[in-house]
């Protein structure tokens, strides 16, 4: 997607909400794993990768009006083996199938050496189950992160200042000079690619530290996690860390897709889903 078609779907839906598509297993509401068994044909075998596969299409469904990006993390299909990635893969899928105008961002935080980067982003920049963009981890420096950028339309997000806890180990470590790593990041990086291609993952938690990051990255997108379960704040991330063109895909997961575990888990989901969107509106309603 380009990124002129990302704005617009941002100020036409009111919405830079991107909901995370984390299904843990063990967090499925019952009454989608007894749907799943009660469908299954004679013969067939219960697997946990369909109940994640029909849990994330109710999910989109009900919140699909309310966000303009999905994320799903591979660890919660990869931990479920071959089938899971199925599930994955089917996910991608019916997004694509049924909500042709949302952003997909494949959280998978890959990066290695040159060719096998090729592989991966081969992996996901081609084929049925493309995505829009990748997660990436920058620290195996240029080499290990162009082999993403060659493809047209799609994007890389690279780990700049994340939301854990222990993002302070490494993260703010500081040079000589006074240079933090993820700001070192941030400058060197900008040699690699553009606004048009590249993004930068900076943690709803980190609050103020969003006003130095814009000092050097002013026009790239910020894909933010942490606000919801991880308690961070939307109306300081918009403060220091809106731009004209809004610049923020903002993450939920667990505070939107697991706000309920009974049968109307998929309504709850909406209901937080819009409630976000409605904060959102109230922010970019300030740069318009």
């Amino acid at each position: 997607m380009e990124r002129k078609e990302l704005i617009k779907q941002i100020f036409e839906k009111q919405s830079f909400l991107c909901v995370g598509l984390d299904p843990d297993i063990k967090k499925i509401p019952q009454c989608v794993i007894d749907e799943c068994k009660a469908e299954l044909e004679d013969g067939e075998e219960y697997d946990d990768s369909l109940a994640l596969q029909l849990f994330n299409q109710y999910i989109i469904d009900a919140t699909a009006p309310y966000c303009v990006a999905y994320k799903p993390n591979l660890a919660f299909y990869e931990s479920l083996g071959a089938m899971g990635l199925v599930a994955y893969e089917e996910t991608v899928a019916y997004i694509r199938e049924n909500y042709p105008n949302h952003f997909i961002i494949a959280d998978a935080k890959r990066g290695d050496i040159g060719n096998t980067s090729a592989m991966y982003a081969r992996s996901f920049f081609e084929g049925d189950a493309q995505v829009d963009a990748l997660t990436v981890a920058p620290y195996m420096g240029e080499d290990s992160v162009t082999p993403f950028l060659g493809y047209k339309d799609k994007w890389v997000i690279l780990l700049a200042l994340t939301s854990n806890k222990g993002s302070h180990d490494f993260q703010l470590m500081a040079d000589a000079n006074g240079e933090r790593l993820f700001e070192k990041v941030l400058k060197t990086s900008q040699q690699w690619g553009n606004d048009e291609n590249m993004m930068y993952v900076v943690g709803a938690t980190q609050g103020q530290m969003f006003e130095d990051i814009r000092k050097i990255v002013p026009h790239h997108f910020l894909l933010v996690p942490g606000v919801g379960a991880q308690g961070g704040s939307l109306e300081e991330v918009c403060k220091y860390g809106m731009t004209k063109d809004c610049g923020l895909l903002v993450n939920s997961s667990r505070g939107i897709i697991f706000a309920s575990n009974g049968k109307d888990f998929a309504d709850v989901a909406a209901q937080k889903a819009q409630e976000l969107q409605q904060q959102m509106a109230v922010e970019l309603s300030k740069i318009q």
